[in-house]
């Protein structure tokens, strides 16, 4: 497509849930739903069409043993946005990705910093490791730093125990909640355990991260409080083998693992019957490969989510949760063009027919 050129996509156009339009154009790069006049230089697209996919839990230039170079950080990007992947929430990263910022072909990050980790309490060259006196500093910090979201790491083994554990004392995560909402940032953290839940949420925090350790006696308490998760199945898949490894010298985070990893689809279906958002995230970077977010989305629907909300947790409720738009009009085009309606069968996501990013058919 030349700079001045015109695309047209028809077939069925997935506004939202239940807005459904036969076309749409894409005219300086923003969506359009008026034929413009006097064109000439139209590019067709056919088929259904949503809003760029979101992958709500990402890191981009995060790799096994910490920061990547920037080369493979954009192979990251680029394998999301293959899989349709235009949104990014980018959950901790110790690398600065801000120059894919200025890429038109890459998918578009929301940062939440870098990961705060209690002194040696998490994956080693990942996160800021600090006591709990300076977590407030470092709140803000990384709040000014990121695009209005600061992730915090709320539990990880406890060597002494042997088990999983809170992070961070009640009073600590308060204050540090408060500031970084001060700053007109959200927060999110890493839980994988029950015991760090309840006072995360009565502190005051936005969205938990894996939430496996979500009981029946914490729904009520996310629910009312309206704090979103975002279950990361792909990656809770690994929990056997991760158990597997601490069979020996930590049998009992060992069995923890493993029990929460049994009750995944359960945990995830609870919450959602509850009324608890759900939204999509793989996880990807670290160990976890990139270009997961349609295995997420169907893991949601083999927990119990139905297919048309598991949809929008990937794109239309996605979008608006994050503040970013979709396919109303003016908005950037970022769309995905597919062979059937994923409404009725979520597999269609697995294989894009066309991805366009910023107005542009990319692939």
């Amino acid at each position: 497509m030349s700079d001045g050129a015109v695309l047209h996509v028809k077939g069925r156009v997935l506004v939202g849930p239940e807005e459904v339009r036969d076309e749409l154009w894409v005219v300086g790069g923003r969506v359009s739903y008026d034929r413009p006049a006097g064109i000439r230089d139209v590019t067709t697209v056919e088929g259904w069409a949503l809003p760029g996919l979101v992958d709500a839990h990402c890191h981009v230039g995060l790799g096994p043993d910490g920061p990547v170079d920037a080369g493979t950080a954009e192979k990251q990007a680029l394998t999301d946005r293959e899989a349709g992947t235009l949104l990014i929430r980018d959950a901790g990263s110790p690398s600065d990705t801000r120059w894919v910022d200025d890429r038109e072909d890459l998918p578009k990050i929301i940062r939440a910093g870098r990961h705060i980790a209690r002194t040696r309490r998490y994956i080693r060259n990942y996160a800021w490791e600090i006591e709990p006196d300076e977590l407030v500093a470092h709140v803000a910090r990384e709040a000014e730093r990121g695009d209005g979201w600061v992730k915090l790491v709320g539990d990880w083994i406890d060597r002494g125990l042997g088990d999983l554990a809170p992070c961070w004392p009640r009073e600590a995560v308060e204050a540090a909640i408060a500031e970084a909402h001060r700053l007109g940032a959200r927060v999110t953290a890493h839980c994988f355990a029950e015991s760090s839940l309840r006072d995360l949420v009565e502190a005051g925090i936005d969205c938990i991260e894996h939430a496996t350790g979500l009981t029946d006696d914490l729904i009520p308490l996310f629910a009312e409080r309206g704090v979103a998760i975002v279950p990361t199945l792909v990656n809770i898949a690994t929990f056997p083998q991760l158990a597997a490894g601490g069979d020996t010298r930590f049998p009992r985070w060992s069995a923890h693992m493993r029990r929460l990893h049994e009750r995944r689809y359960d945990t995830v279906r609870g919450a959602y019957d509850a009324g608890i958002p759900v939204y999509v995230g793989t996880d990807a970077g670290g160990s976890l490969a990139h270009g997961l977010v349609a295995a997420e989305v169907a893991e949601l629907v083999t927990a119990g989510i139905p297919a048309m909300d598991a949809v929008s947790a990937t794109s239309w409720g996605a979008r608006a949760w994050l503040g970013r738009p979709g396919l109303q009009e003016g908005a950037p085009a970022d769309l995905v063009v597919y062979e059937g309606d994923p409404r009725a069968d979520v597999r269609v996501l697995e294989a894009p027919r066309r991805v366009v990013l910023n107005g542009r058919v990319v692939q």
